[in-house]
């Protein structure tokens, strides 16, 4: 599954997974300049391919009004420092794998 970090998340963030996650990309490094409408940001991930990953409650509400594609996954509580949320996300690889295999247009992920 290849992910659309959102502006809300460290670009290092990317840099971090990146071999969990091949071809994840932040919004700002495909042209998305910071302040893009979330919708904008939907429309891109929808169109290439990309599940969203991000700090923003917005997108749960599109994920569950729209559904898929694009899927969501939500870091809730984010205010945590970039290691821990990749660690986060290292540690979710198989709920993040069978996720992108289901159904589901929503994935929440928590701080231990």
């Amino acid at each position: 599954m290849k992910l659309l970090f959102d502006e809300n998340l460290s670009r290092r963030l990317v840099e971090l997974v990146q071999d969990l996650l091949p071809g994840s990309v932040h919004v700002t490094q495909v042209g998305l300049s910071s302040g893009t409408p979330d919708r904008e940001i939907w429309d891109y991930a929808k169109r290439n391919g990309f599940a969203i990953i991000t700090a923003d409650r917005d997108f749960a509400l599109m994920a569950n009004t729209l559904g898929p594609p694009p899927k969501v996954i939500i870091l809730e509580n984010c205010d945590y420092p970039t290691s821990v949320a990749a660690r986060l996300i290292g540690a979710s690889a198989i709920r993040i794998s069978e996720f992108a295999r289901n159904d589901r247009p929503l994935l929440s992920l928590r701080r231990p």
